[in-house]
């Protein structure tokens, strides 16, 4: 953490700080760190509906100031405690070790929206997971994930044998797991790198969310996609505040926050974003040339849910490990999020 200490230095003047130029004379103006793209829709959408969240419950008196760049994606927590900003988005599977109990919400098998499986989240990790206190030294903000992960391809695949032997991009957490099972060669880059990545003949895919096809450009580099209902994976993301910027503020800001904005609510936004990100990305799939777009067949299905089983196996009992009741999480979020 102490590469961070000079970059503190220089935004603390800037961060939590006093704002004569901020929209609304905003009193308070809390930095932003972020690693994705400007377009992707964290940055073009996630943080601006946060940014309104906290406006309108603090009577514009707290806004937010957008930095890009800051850090790469695995270095986010700690430059959150290191407090050279005040807010940040991470992705749990960057960081192999330091997160246990995040993989239940990325086990392939649960059916509904971003949004729903974003809300039944937050409540499993404030009923169970926070318990673990595996964000010790951050506040969480929000809890999130994205729709269901597909497979991203240069070549077309049409059946799930076809994906063994390919080197594909994937995460950390269960979509590694995942892509070890079905046979592939992980290759493990941020994802701002996966565009290059791809172009550069480097993979020949990529598992990631739909809205990925918009959020990457990844209609231009990895045409065809693969879809397995249900998704091979899914993400998880959170939200989180350095919490002396926290505490600085007034106690009526802190309660308007944690009632208005911070939690389920900006968890449940966050999932809505998520959830048209995919739709405009289906959209763009079509109409972009060369595109084709595959559903797995109903013995491929049977065949992953197979697969499956032994992996959800596994993280349950990593997450029970933590000191975490996983079976009642895992129960939770299952019921929230089933076809019924």
């Amino acid at each position: 953490m102490a590469h961070y200490r000079k970059l503190t230095s220089l935004l603390a003047g800037a961060a939590l700080a006093v704002s004569g130029t901020a929209a609304f004379a905003a009193d308070y103006t809390l930095t932003i760190s972020s690693w994705a793209p400007p377009t992707h829709n964290i940055n073009a959408k996630m943080w601006p509906k946060f940014t309104e969240m906290v406006e309108e419950a603090t009577d514009g008196r707290v806004t937010t100031d957008l930095k890009l760049g800051l850090a790469p994606p695995p270095a986010q927590m700690d430059l959150i405690q290191d407090g050279a900003a005040d807010l940040s988005i991470i992705f749990h599977g960057y960081q192999a070790g330091r997160f246990v109990t995040t993989k239940l919400i990325e086990l392939p098998g649960y059916t509904g929206s971003a949004e729903e499986a974003s809300v039944a989240y937050w409540r499993a990790y404030d009923k169970y997971l926070s318990n673990a206190d595996e964000h010790r030294g951050v506040k969480v903000v929000a809890m999130h994930t994205h729709g269901p992960a597909q497979l991203h391809t240069a070549d077309k695949v049409e059946s799930i044998d076809d994906i063994s032997g390919l080197k594909l991009r994937v995460p950390g957490g269960v979509g590694g797991d995942v892509g070890e099972a079905l046979g592939a060669t992980g290759i493990k880059v941020p994802a701002p790198k996966v565009y290059e990545t791809l172009a550069s003949g480097a993979a020949d895919g990529v598992v990631m969310p739909v809205d990925s096809r918009q959020g990457f450009k990844l209609t231009e580099v990895a045409p065809h996609l693969y879809e397995m209902p249900g998704g091979f994976y899914r993400g998880s993301f959170a939200f989180i505040m350095n919490e002396g910027s926290f505490q600085r503020l007034p106690e009526d800001i802190r309660t308007a926050l944690e009632e208005e904005v911070f939690g389920e609510p900006i968890s449940r936004e966050i999932g809505k974003i998520w959830d048209a990100g995919d739709q405009q990305s289906l959209e763009l799939t079509k109409e972009a040339a060369g595109n084709t777009m595959t559903v797995a067949s109903e013995a491929d299905q049977a065949k992953f849910e197979e697969i499956s089983s032994g992996i959800i196996d596994e993280v349950i009992t990593q997450v029970g490990e933590t000191g975490v009741d996983a079976e009642a999480a895992y129960e939770m979020l299952s019921s929230e999020l089933s076809a019924d």
